[in-house]
């Protein structure tokens, strides 16, 4: 997936009411797909994001069709995927590490993170810095009927987030704010509690565990589809795309990194060690091993250098131009000379 990203051309205030005339000069994405992919069932409710930038902020755009809005979540730094939330994770430089997530519920309490790395990649360390904020940021909804209030029927709610760039750029390769072309990695989730209505109240849907009534398992809507239930993969998210122009004053195409393909392929080879690893405690440089002897890039072999001792590796190939390196490293980071 993939979403270009055009300026405004004056600020904007986060209200919520995505009325401005840029939000109507650009495009209304995909509308979001089970996180499992377009092979599961599609939502139940429909839900679509947008995007912007100026100098100083990323702002985001979403409307997400709810007949039952609610939440219950009003302090600061909770845990809001305990209630109907939308989610937003940005990995600016794309390395699958030092990524950060934030959330919001339909009462607009705020939950945001960095993730140093995926839980995959550290099971046995935290990898979580939950005291960390967006310092600046800032989100605002708007709902289309009356929140908690289980005797009428809702339409849903709108809602808008700005986003301080030098926080993200902090994060990129090159420690700026983006330029023309450049792209981050992005994804968007929503979750949606199945509920009943009780005593006028809304209540999330059990079912019996081990002789427990517990929640069913929430809905994950996705832009990006990640193929499993794991929001924590970088590298199935999105590409954002910056352009300089202003929104309805011109088209950028998607230009896809010529590397793409290649920082896959690192990335099969880095699945595959996992796999190999937790079969031998140890890492191997033979690909036949990892059933990689006979995969093809762009119709050639592909063949990288491992280095390895008993608990690290790291592979290394050259990009399309011949001279760019990548790396990729068994806690799954990726990276270029």
């Amino acid at each position: 997936m993939d979403y270009i990203c055009y300026r405004t051309s004056t600020p904007h205030t986060i209200d919520g009411l995505i009325t401005e005339t840029d939000w109507h000069n650009v495009s209304w994405s995909e509308y979001f797909v089970d996180i499992e992919g377009r092979l599961k069932p599609e939502p139940a409710y429909k839900t679509r994001m947008k995007m912007l930038w100026d100098t100083n902020f990323l702002y985001i755009a979403a409307e997400l069709e709810e007949p039952n809005v609610w939440a219950t979540l009003t302090k600061r730094e909770s845990i809001i995927f305990n209630d109907n939330d939308f989610e937003v994770f940005i990995d600016p430089d794309g390395d699958t590490h030092n990524y950060v997530e934030f959330e919001m519920n339909a009462l607009n309490t705020q939950w945001d993170l960095m993730l140093l790395k995926p839980y995959r990649d550290s099971p046995r360390q935290n990898v979580v810095i939950s005291n960390w904020n967006f310092n600046g940021v800032k989100s605002a909804v708007l709902v289309d009927g009356t929140i908690n209030n289980s005797n009428d029927i809702d339409k849903g709610w709108t809602l808008e987030i700005a986003i301080p760039l030098v926080a993200l750029s902090e994060l990129s390769t090159t420690g700026k704010i983006p330029v023309e072309g450049e792209q981050y990695r992005i994804d968007f989730s929503r979750v949606e509690w199945t509920v009943d209505v009780v005593d006028c109240k809304y209540k999330k849907r059990t079912h019996r565990v081990n002789s427990k009534e517990l929640p069913l398992p929430e809905n994950n809507w996705v832009w990006s589809p990640q193929g499993v239930i794991a929001m924590h993969q970088p590298e199935t998210w999105g590409f954002l795309q910056f352009s300089e122009k202003v929104a309805g004053k011109g088209v950028d195409d998607y230009i896809a990194d010529p590397d793409n393909d290649l920082k896959w392929a690192l990335r099969i080879l880095y699945y595959r060690e996992r796999v190999y690893h937790e079969k031998n405690n140890s890492y191997t440089t033979n690909l036949k091993l990892l059933g990689l002897d006979n995969y093809l890039l762009n119709g050639k072999p592909f063949v990288p250098e491992i280095k390895r001792t008993f608990s690290l590796y790291e592979a290394i190939a050259k990009g399309a131009d011949g001279v760019t390196v990548w790396h990729i490293a068994q806690d799954g980071r990726i990276w270029k000379d």
